[in-house]
């Protein structure tokens, strides 16, 4: 319990330090772009990827499951739509990022505390953790929104995708598309965007205090690029809890 207290406190002051005014505007927006270009752009690839093969197999698995006359076919759109919007592209594609951005996020800064340049950074009076951390927590915030939407497009252009491979069978491509437009809330899309935005911060911000705080050799580089995967996963799962049941009820 002391060392949850500890690690709350510390996590607490880390950030309290990081987010403040940067004393460099120039060097900080540079720092800004290259870090929304490695920690966003970057991460294009994988949020398409795993959102055309998952919506994909979200429609046929949902066309397999409907055996009953009584539901109608529309509702594979539908269904596929509202997993894609409501679940899948905010807290199970930020629950991927969190492995590929989290873990790339600890051991940078990690490694840069084990080989002393952070210790360095300091001594020449140079705020390090504002530094390092604001524009990887900026970065990341501004940029999942995009990654929010290219996942939701991308997911349903699969799920579309699967219906025209039905033959013609429970679900076609008209049933699908019909099923896709009816019955849709547009809040459901900000409530994603939201969502992710306070996702990355936590990505972000716990992926930072396990590597700001690293002590060791490269071992323990690779525990603290772990532990933050880890924690940042049941944070992440706690707050899309919290958010849900404060935003949807």
């Amino acid at each position: 319990m002391n060392e949850s207290l500890h690690r709350l406190g510390e996590y607490v002051l880390l950030m309290k330090k990081s987010i403040s005014i940067p004393d460099r505007w120039s060097m900080f927006f540079k720092q800004l772009i290259r870090e929304i270009y490695k920690l966003g752009v970057d991460s294009l690839w994988i949020v398409i990827i795993i959102s055309v093969f998952i919506g994909t197999v979200i429609a046929i698995q949902i066309s397999l499951n409907i055996t009953s006359p009584l539901i109608p076919t529309f509702t594979i759109g539908y269904m596929t739509r509202e997993i894609i919007l409501l679940e899948f592209s905010s807290s199970i594609m930020c629950l991927i990022l969190a492995g590929k951005v989290g873990s790339n996020i600890a051991s940078e800064i990690g490694t840069m505390r084990v080989t002393e340049q952070i210790d360095a950074m300091e001594i020449m009076g140079v705020n390090a953790a504002n530094f390092l951390i604001l524009p990887k927590l900026l970065g990341l915030m501004a940029f999942i929104p995009v990654l929010v939407i290219i996942s939701m497009f991308t997911g349903i252009l699969g799920g579309t995708f699967a219906s025209y491979l039905g033959d013609g069978g429970v679900m076609t491509p008209t049933t699908f598309e019909y099923g896709l437009q009816i019955w849709f809330n547009p809040f459901y899309v900000w409530y994603s965007i939201v969502k992710s935005i306070v996702y990355a911060f936590i990505i972000a911000s716990t992926s930072s205090y396990f590597g700001y705080f690293v002590r060791g050799g490269a071992l323990e580089v690779g525990k603290a690029s772990t532990n933050s995967v880890v924690m940042s996963s049941i944070m992440i799962l706690m707050a899309d809890v919290i958010m849900t049941h404060i935003m949807l009820t």
